[in-house]
């Protein structure tokens, strides 16, 4: 998907900004995709840091899109369904600060499904301009990690991605491993 996403970039430079970061949104409307082929395309496209900072645009700006959207048409219909939920259950009823910091808090942690911490907050009391705020803060560290990750990849030799490979195989392995003994 990325080689393709790359393509239509080459194909229309012009519109690389504009696609990139409407592709973004769409993503986090959908809310179960992952995002990190867009950022590895426009590192990739962009450069480094100009690429990083398009994807943080197009990150804020879905996140924002979803939470108005989630909020408008999820709300009544999903709250008391992930009520059942105790990690959900806090951020479903938190405000202000504690709102602000649960958010931020979560977006910090790589691997949580953006699209769920976005709709628990939708349907939640968390006011617009709080989860905006947090949502985009705490994206930069993830984001950045991300970024780097993918720069570092992407200028591999073959030896480095086999070492990168087998370690995620066996972190993949380790979890597994952790989940059945539960």
């Amino acid at each position: 998907m990325q080689n393709t996403f790359f393509q239509v970039l080459e194909q229309y430079p012009q519109l690389a900004v504009i696609i990139s970061i409407f592709l973004s949104i769409l993503i986090a409307v959908i809310g179960v995709l992952p995002s990190f082929f867009i950022t590895a395309a426009n590192i990739l496209f962009f450069g480094f840091w100009n690429g990083t900072f398009i994807s943080f645009i197009g990150e804020s700006v879905g996140a924002a899109v979803a939470f108005i959207l989630y909020r408008k048409g999820f709300k009544k219909a999903m709250e008391s369904r992930l009520l059942q939920y105790k990690k959900l259950k806090k951020l479903l009823s938190a405000q202000n600060k504690e709102a602000f910091q649960l958010v931020f808090s979560l977006r910090l942690i790589p691997y949580v499904p953006s699209g769920l911490i976005t709709f628990a907050a939708a349907i939640g009391n968390v006011s617009f301009n709080y989860f905006l705020v947090a949502s985009s803060l705490g994206k930069i560290p993830a984001l950045l990690l991300e970024a780097y990750s993918v720069y570092g990849v992407t200028h591999f030799d073959w030896q480095g991605k086999l070492t990168l490979l087998l370690i995620g195989l066996l972190l993949v392995y380790i979890l597994i491993k952790q989940k059945n003994k539960d």
